[in-house]
């Protein structure tokens, strides 16, 4: 078994539960580990034997673009399209973190993680 991970991904997108968020939008990262057996990759050094972390990217991207109230939305959404769509991924954990949230007060960020 091993893991695999994509780090902070970018995305401006417009999430979130006030109606100016999702006008204005904002910054978001997101980061996915995915755990899966590579020693078949390992040994035969081909793309098809493996978990294809651009198609992961793909999806991340795809359900980013989806406008949503709640980060925990997102991140099922996320979890959900790997598992069904990645052959492979034995388990699957997703932080989606939202940069300067309007909270009242100063901060870097608010984030979620889901495993599934």
């Amino acid at each position: 078994m091993g893991t695999i991970h994509i780090e902070a991904m970018e995305f401006y997108a417009f999430h979130g539960h006030y109606k100016e968020e999702q006008i204005v939008g904002n910054k978001f990262l997101v980061d996915l580990m995915m755990e899966t057996d590579m020693e078949l990759a390992a040994k035969t050094d081909e793309l098809h034997d493996a978990v294809n972390y651009q198609i992961a990217y793909k999806i991340v991207k795809r359900e980013m673009e989806k406008k949503s109230k709640l980060l925990e939305n997102i991140a099922r959404r996320i979890l959900e399209a790997i598992h069904s769509e990645l052959t492979g991924v034995t388990k699957a954990t997703v932080t989606i973190r939202k940069m300067n949230p309007p909270m009242g007060g100063k901060m870097r960020s608010v984030n979620v993680t889901q495993s599934l």
